[in-house]
């Protein structure tokens, strides 16, 4: 609810030599600054820290608050400051994208996927940033390294194989035995991440986790008016995985005869195959997936009556927002209707309880909560309304697009660094202000907010955006192409400003059935937009539909080919 916090005291606990991580515990001066602070400490430990604090404030406060004054300097000092270059003109080549694929694959697990490295992390950005390296630069071991990435992580205990869904990262590099608490916001961007590689390879598998992940969101984290729920935690009954793992008999007297089958498929042994006698359920990596649907839905029936995890019930608008942005590339990747009506029902929700008076709000659980929303949550909103225009072609979405722009520009802007603040002008008065630059599990709100300025500046032809996008790019070229890992949600929006994004635009009466033609390929540098009639969108200028043809437009930066009739001849004009 309160990341801003978060942030300050994270890297507080951080330059103070411990590892980050939850609970967080930071002990502060009377004005907020830190001066100690750590992750866990058990009961006893706990205990006699306080005393030891206690009785070092008493006798060595003069120090204490130089050290918290020392230190909350630093914090001061950002991210920006540290790791930006100002340059004024800087050419973008492919190479940079280039320095940027051999980087990530020196670091990559051959065997397993992922980046090597345990725990395993999913950090989708890296591979949607590998899926549009490999649209630029034909290599096909990019592709290799999500496909294998996906594949792997589909096969362990990481995902969900009776329920569907992602646990949120791996404790080993196999993706067996996962941390089994399930995260909003991994879910939503995997289903991102997994329609793009469906829409290159056509994998069913790929399909197969889309359908049921969003089935599982339905099922689990769908509040009954539309909003997403944020967790399920990894523990019940006081243990970790007790709900999602089985013995052998557990599951033989829901399954009966058909136990062996099933147990020899999932490699579930008599004697566990992780602890306390449990089996977590993996799938072979080479056989074909058999028809188990019977039995996995009556051990679905029979879990669903265990002592359930706890749910984090609170609906956090960035989060929602970011799933409303996977079920739509999901409706784009395959046409279900079902994923946009759920992604519609979703914005409803935002709409309804986390927008008022002007403002977005931060996070809703029973009444919405006093606090407005961080740049995260305007970002991915903007981004979420970016996507349901472009996969309905309703200019209400973009014009609500377009206005939370503009209020992020005047309420979130530091014009001279430029780039954003994490908190708005109007937020509370922390003891420092930060501008969060690195993507991590989640992407920065600063690179989705660039990605946004870029698309609604081709969108919209306000090349005051675009500029502002290019220009927040380059001030951090030099340590996107060094750091891939930590800022690959950067890397796409490079792709992106190197490649050029594709104007796709739709006139006619059948604009709708060309769309959906279109993206059912993996077109990750082009913005779709169409019209039945006439729009008011600048790029539709001059071309309306007066007969009754459906035309298609690919322009590039407002330069347009010949009008093609069929999407092969678009798709055509976009390959050439």
């Amino acid at each position: 609810e309160r990341p801003d916090i978060d942030h300050i005291y994270m890297e507080a606990v951080q330059a103070m030599g411990a590892n980050g991580g939850w609970p967080l515990n930071a002990f502060l001066t009377p004005d907020q600054k830190p001066f100690y602070g750590g992750t866990y400490f058990p009961p006893q430990n706990w205990a006699q820290l306080l005393l030891h604090i206690h009785k070092t404030f008493q006798q060595k406060r003069t120090q204490i608050e130089a050290s918290a004054q020392d230190l909350s300097q630093h914090l001061n000092i950002g991210d920006l400051q540290r790791f930006s270059k100002t340059q004024e003109e800087i050419e973008f080549k492919n190479q940079d994208l280039d320095k940027m694929f051999h980087i990530l694959e020196t670091r990559f697990d051959r065997q397993w996927g992922g980046l090597e490295k345990a725990p395993k992390f999913v950090m989708p950005t890296i591979w949607m940033f590998l899926l549009r390296y490999y649209f630029i630069a034909k290599k096909a071991e990019a592709l290799e390294m999500v496909t294998l990435t996906l594949t792997r992580m589909s096969q362990g205990g990481l995902y969900d194989q009776l329920g569907g869904g992602f646990a949120r990262y791996s404790v080993d590099g196999e993706w067996f035995a996962p941390h089994f608490e399930k995260m909003l916001y991994d879910n939503a961007q995997l289903l991102s991440l997994y329609a793009g590689a469906f829409s290159i390879t056509k994998n069913p598998v790929f399909r197969n986790m889309i359908y049921e992940t969003v089935g599982w969101l339905q099922r689990e984290m769908t509040h009954p008016d539309g909003g997403f729920y944020s967790a399920l935690d990894a523990d019940s009954e006081g243990e970790e995985g007790k709900f999602y793992t089985w013995t052998y008999d557990d599951m033989e007297a829901v399954l009966g005869d058909k136990t062996e089958a099933f147990a020899n498929y999932f490699q579930v042994t008599t004697e566990g195959n992780w602890e306390h006698g449990r089996n977590i359920l993996i799938r072979p990596q080479e056989q074909p997936y058999p028809n188990l649907n019977q039995e996995k839905e009556k051990l679905l029936i029979a879990r669903s009556k265990r002592i359930r995890p706890s749910l984090d019930d609170k609906i956090l608008t960035g989060w929602n927002a970011m799933t409303i942005k996977g079920l739509t590339d999901a409706y784009c990747a395959f046409g279900d209707g079902k994923f946009l009506a759920l992604a519609k029902y979703g914005l409803l929700f935002i709409e309804r309880n986390l927008i008022y008076e002007g403002k977005v709000y931060r996070s809703f659980r029973s009444s919405r909560s006093p606090t407005e929303g961080f740049l995260e949550d305007y970002g991915f909103l903007i981004q979420a309304y970016i996507a349901l225009y472009q996969c309905t072609f309703d200019e209400a979405y973009i014009q609500k697009a377009s206005g939370w722009c503009e209020y992020s520009m005047a309420n979130f802007f530091d014009e001279k660094e430029g780039f954003f603040h994490f908190s708005g002008k109007q937020a509370e008065h922390l003891i420092a202000q930060k501008k969060e630059m690195f993507d991590n599990v989640i992407p920065a709100s600063n690179s989705v907010m660039a990605r946004n300025l870029f698309h609604l500046g081709i969108i919209l032809d306000k090349e005051d955006w675009k500029k502002k996008a290019v220009a927040m790019v380059s001030q951090l070229h030099s340590i996107i192409q060094s750091e891939p890992g930590h800022l690959s949600h950067w890397g796409i929006l490079l792709c992106e400003v190197i490649h050029g994004m594709a104007e796709v635009v739709i006139v006619g009466p059948l604009a709708e059935e060309k769309r959906a033609e279109l993206a059912r390929h993996h077109l990750p540098f082009a913005l779709m937009m169409g019209t039945t009639s006439k729009s008011a969108l600048p790029l539709f200028e001059g071309r309306s539909s007066n007969d009754d043809k459906t035309r298609i437009y690919v322009c590039y930066d407002k330069t347009c080919n010949m009008p093609v009739e069929s999407a092969q001849e678009a798709l055509n004009q976009m390959a050439s």
